[in-house]
Formats: structure tokens, C-alpha cells, sequence
């Protein structure tokens, strides 16, 4: 009875001590905590550091733009007498003009293999969008972690936007200690991370003793020499004992192996059971010569084995190629010169330029004449603006070129405007000596051009790097619209009226696709055009707000008589022209966007206006400029 009570108080004790350990252990697994941080710099001395709370929420509209990732890093740092894996993240605040309302920044690390979390607040005000070394402000947190750990970074300035948020997310995997960035931490050198074994592995003069030598690690005591066999027991211990070299002798029946490999367990102290073993091929091992006889009937085997199968598939049917593979590539020559008039909205100066090296490389490369207000301002300056435009339409009318319209913000806007909506004057339009040229375009051509009979005649197109398809007004999704400069090969076919795709073949002509187009001068200028216009649009995401003129504004602007004369002259024609409009009723334009593009949705439909809303807002809407 008493052996019993004994018995059972070992297994009580041994338990309790084994659950501390577990305890002790799992505590200690996860290492997540701060080690510096960078707030305080040059020009921004108000930098301070606290731990997260709940801050109030501001108006979307008046809250500021998110941070941008600078780098994520993972390296090592040392903390106290001891290098540690950390995780350096670094991000930079936007240089948009929304810094004013920035009152500092909050990052979130969550380790998400144990769920701990830290979270820390940076305090400041920036007095500037740009540091006094005139780049981004930034910032960095570095935190300790574990190897072999995931971890989901948050960062986002504060106060946050009511509703929605603009928040950075970045998951970053700590890799195994093996990887160079980490293997020098101390706690990667206690699992092994920089033992070399150089592991030797001989037959002894008497074939069945395998001598076995390596080089011991500074972490641990006990390794295990084994070759690993279901049926054969071939192992030994050894203790390093202060020694730098180890040496052992397996004792192993050499035909009764099935591998010639000898692999070394060792035991860290953080591993333990789970180390990572050590692995060298024997030398002269006999089981070595019989894998290789094997492995070389077997590849004898297969290779038979394919030929009969390819000998035996080639027997059959002849195989048709698809029609895919029929259509041959051929290289188109432009014969004929062709002529497009360019309806475009001058959105903003870099858009102007965009437009102009658009013309530019329709000319040089295309070999088409481009007719442009920008180009033409003294026959502009004399006929007007509706008399220059209703000419240059109907000698396209009575020829097969084209007229393009470049669809933007600027375009969408000032159809929203001609349909009742807010009116809008943009910048570039009050300091152009022509002023408004898309209004009066869209008053003399969309009549015409929601008649499919004239679908031929226009070619809608976009940037697709600056602008997209909403900036389409809805009447012209009626037909293809084209995007610039992936699908200009198509558009520059249509302006040939020259079919790309015929039975058998497919035309392409050199340089014009979207990888090539920038080989030459023209094309290499307005890749940088859009490009500059692209970044213009990344660091100022309110770009077009800044761009409208309020009426105040306007009326500062000196009218000379000139544009005054113009005005009254648009006004009168648009009198005369949108009577002729009335005849397209808003039913029928909505049948014509159903019939051809089902998917269009119902809200959309309130942007074609009757005639006579047309025609009322659209005078109101220049009588204004």
C-alpha cells in the first residue's frame, strides 16, 4: 500500500513539475517588444512616444491622406550584451498638402503565432510637407522577434476618417535561423545556426565498422551518430567533453543497409529533441554501387517506355491546327495620309502637354495630320471657336477621317454641367487665350454622334495611366473605347479605317504597341509626359478640386473683347444647332445605351439630359464663361 502511495505521489510530482516547465516555456516563446524608436529628428523636436488610446474620428473630407511603407526590414540589433532578431519598419508620411491635419501616427505589431500584440502612438505636428533636407518625414519602430513567426504590421495616421480609413498593412515571416540575416542573434547561435559539423564518414578495414568524425558546436553537450534503418539499429552516443573534434565507430552490417548516409542529432538548448540534424554520404559504401546499377535500369526502362508511347501517338490522325495558330502575323505599311481632329479637356497644364505630345507623335511617327485648337489658335483667332469647329467637321463629314475624343475628369465634368449639374471652370481653360473649346465640341457633336450611322466617324479613347473609364460620359459608352497607349495599335487602325483583324491574318505595324511605342523620340516624350502627370496625380490626390475656379475667381480674370465676341457668337449658334437636337428625345437616347450596353446600370441614366434641358443649361453654362 505504501509503495503505491509513493508511486503515485512520484507521478504527481513529476507532473506538477512538468507543467511549470510547459509554463515557463510558453511564456518565454514569445519575445515581441520594442527596442527603439525614431521619432524625434531635425525640424521636429515636438516628437513624442506613448502607448496607444482611443483617439476621436474626424470627417473623411478633413482627415489626411495614409502614410506610405518605406521599408520593412529584418535584421539583427544589439540589446544589452547580446545580438537579437528584430524587425526595423519604417514608413514616411505623404507629401500632399493634407499634413496640416496630422497630429501624429499609430503602428500596431501582432505576433500572429501567440496573438501578443504591442502598440505604440508617435505624437507630433509637422510645420512643413517636407523635412528641412526637403524629402518625406519619416519614422521607425524596432521590435524583437522570433524566429519562424509571422507578423501583421498596421501603421496609420491619426485622427482617422469617420468612415473608412486609410491604413498601410504589411505581413512579414521571420525566416529559420540558417538565414544570413538572423544567424548571427544569439538566440539562433544557441539552436546551432552557425555549426559547421564537417562531417567525415569512412569504411574501416574490416567492412561492417563505420568511422565517423565532425566537429562539435559551442551549444551542445550530447550528439547521436546513426544511420537511419527500419530494420537495423546502428547508432551511438557521444559527449564533446571540451573536445573540439568527436569521433565515433558504428558497428553496421553493411548489406543490410538501404541508404549509405550517416546523419549527427544534436542537442541545443532551445531546440533540444527538434535540432535540425547533420547529414554526409558514407565513402565506398557497397548499398551506394547497387542504388546506382538500379537507378540506371530504371532510366533505361523509361526511356523505352517514352518511345514506344511516342511511336505509338504519332500512328494516329494528323492533327489540324487551330484557327490561332492558322492567322499569320503581317507587317502593315501606311500608304495613305490620314487627318484627325483631337476634342480633348485642358484638365490641368501637364494634361495640356500630354495632348500636345500625343499630336506630336501622331504626326511624326503616325504620319497622320492632327488638327488641334493648340495648333491652329490663328485661323481660331479669326473664325471663332464654333465656326473653326463646325468646318473642320464637315470636311471630315465628307471625307474617312476620323475625330478622336480624349476622355478625362475635365470631359466628364463639363458634360455633367451641360446636363444641370454644377458648373465648372478649370484653370487652364481661364488662361487659355481660346478659352473653352470642349463645351461648344460637345454641343455640335454629340447630336451627331448618338446617330449609329456616324459611329465610324469617332474614335473615344482614354489614358489609362491618369484617367479611367468613368471619366467616359455616358453617351459615348455607347460605342468601343480605346486604351491609351496599350490598345493605340487599334486606334491608329481605325483612324486608316483599315480593318487589324482579316480571315488567316493580322496586321500589326512596328512601333506602335504599348512596348515599343517609346523607342522613338516622339513616343519617348510622351511616355514621359504621362508618366510626370501620373506622379503629379500620386502626390496630390486632390489635383482636380484645386484645378476648378470658383466664380469669384473667374470674374478676376480680364475678358478681353475679343472673347466676348466669341461668347455671343457660341451663344448664337448653340440657339440654332440645339433646336435641331430636340428631335432625339431622351427616351430614345436611353433605348440606344440599353440596346447596346445591358449592363449600364439605372443611375447612371440621369447624365442624358433631354434636348431641352440641353440646350437651356448649356446657353446658361457659356453665357457664365
Amino acid at each position: 500500500m505504501i509503495y503505491i502511495i509513493m508511486i503515485s505521489l512520484s507521478f504527481f510530482i513529476f507532473g506538477m513539475m512538468a507543467e511549470l516547465t510547459a509554463s515557463s516555456s510558453s511564456s518565454s516563446s514569445s519575445s515581441l517588444r520594442i527596442l527603439d524608436v525614431v521619432c524625434k529628428q531635425k525640424g521636429l523636436d515636438n516628437c513624442t512616444v506613448s502607448n496607444c488610446s482611443n483617439m476621436d474620428k474626424i470627417p473623411r473630407q478633413n482627415a489626411a491622406t495614409g502614410p506610405e511603407w518605406d521599408s520593412v526590414q529584418i535584421t539583427t540589433w544589439m540589446d544589452r550584451d547580446r545580438h537579437v532578431p528584430v524587425v526595423n519598419v519604417t514608413w514616411k508620411l505623404q507629401g500632399d498638402g493634407s499634413f496640416h491635419t496630422i497630429r501624429g501616427s499609430e503602428i500596431k505589431i501582432i505576433d500572429e503565432n501567440t496573438n501578443q500584440n504591442v502598440c505604440v502612438q508617435f505624437h507630433y505636428s509637422v510645420p512643413d510637407s517636407l523635412n528641412p533636407n526637403y524629402k518625406r518625414w519619416t519614422f521607425s519602430l524596432y521590435v524583437v522577434v522570433e524566429p519562424k513567426h509571422t507578423y501583421t504590421i498596421t501603421v496609420f495616421n491619426i485622427p482617422e476618417p469617420d468612415k473608412g480609413h486609410y491604413r498601410i498593412v504589411n505581413q512579414t515571416t521571420i525566416p529559420e535561423c540558417k538565414d544570413q540575416r538572423i544567424k548571427n542573434a544569439q538566440l539562433c547561435q544557441e539552436n546551432g545556426s552557425l555549426w559547421d559539423p564537417r562531417i567525415t564518414a569512412t569504411l574501416t578495414e574490416k567492412n561492417d565498422f563505420i568511422l565517423v568524425e565532425f566537429d562539435s558546436a559551442e551549444y551542445s553537450e550530447d550528439y547521436l551518430v546513426f544511420i537511419q534503418n527500419s530494420s537495423l539499429k546502428c547508432h551511438d552516443w557521444v559527449k564533446k567533453e571540451n573536445r573540439s573534434r568527436l569521433n565515433v565507430t558504428l558497428e553496421c552490417v553493411l548489406s543490410q543497409l538501404s541508404q549509405c548516409e550517416v546523419k549527427i542529432q544534436p542537442y541545443f538548448l532551445h531546440c533540444s529533441n527538434n535540432c535540425e540534424c547533420a547529414k554526409e554520404n558514407i565513402t565506398s559504401c557497397p548499398c551506394s554501387r547497387s542504388i546506382k546499377i538500379c537507378m540506371g535500369l530504371l532510366l533505361i526502362f523509361v526511356s523505352v517506355l517514352v518511345y514506344l508511347i511516342q511511336k505509338a501517338f504519332h500512328r494516329g490522325p494528323p492533327t489540324t491546327p487551330t484557327s490561332a495558330e492558322k492567322q499569320q502575323l503581317e507587317v502593315f505599311h501606311v500608304q495613305e495620309r490620314k487627318r484627325v481632329l483631337v476634342i480633348y479637356s485642358l484638365d490641368h497644364l501637364l494634361y495640356k502637354n500630354i495632348v500636345l505630345k500625343f499630336s506630336a507623335f501622331l504626326a511624326a511617327k503616325c504620319g497622320t495630320d492632327v488638327v488641334l485648337d493648340l495648333l491652329d489658335s490663328a485661323r481660331l483667332g479669326v473664325l471663332g471657336s464654333i465656326q473653326w469647329l463646325e468646318w473642320h467637321k464637315e470636311q471630315i463629314e465628307r471625307s474617312s477621317d476620323k475625330i478622336l475624343i480624349l476622355c478625362s475628369k475635365g470631359v466628364q465634368a463639363k458634360w455633367r454641367a451641360m446636363c444641370g449639374g454644377k458648373q465648372v471652370f478649370l484653370r487652364e481653360d481661364a488662361l487659355s487665350p481660346i478659352g473653352d473649346m470642349l463645351t461648344p465640341s460637345l454641343t455640335l457633336l454629340v447630336p451627331y454622334f448618338i446617330r449609329s450611322a456616324s459611329f465610324e466617324k469617332y474614335i473615344v479613347a482614354y489614358f489609362d495611366d491618369i484617367c479611367s473609364e468613368d471619366d467616359i460620359p455616358l453617351p459615348f459608352k455607347i460605342t468601343v473605347r480605346y486604351n491609351l497607349m496599350k490598345q493605340f495599335e487599334e486606334v491608329f487602325f481605325r483612324i486608316l479605317n483599315t480593318e487589324k483583324h482579316e480571315p488567316g491574318r493580322v496586321k500589326q505595324i512596328d512601333g506602335l504597341s504599348e512596348d515599343k511605342y517609346h523607342e522613338c523620340p516622339s513616343g519617348s516624350a510622351l511616355r514621359d509626359a504621362i508618366e510626370a502627370f501620373r506622379k503629379y496625380q500620386l502626390e496630390h490626390p486632390y489635383w482636380f478640386q484645386e484645378e476648378l475656379l470658383e466664380c469669384s475667381e473667374l470674374e478676376d480674370q480680364e475678358a478681353t473683347d475679343e472673347s466676348a465676341e466669341n461668347k455671343r457668337t457660341v451663344i448664337d449658334h448653340l440657339t440654332c444647332v440645339l433646336n435641331s437636337v430636340q428631335i432625339v428625345s431622351e427616351m430614345e437616347i436611353q433605348k440606344s445605351v440599353v440596346t447596346v450596353n445591358k449592363k449600364g446600370s439605372a443611375g447612371e441614366t440621369h447624365q442624358l439630359c433631354s434636348a431641352l434641358e440641353f440646350n437651356s443649361h448649356t446657353v446658361e453654362g457659356i453665357q457664365l464663361l
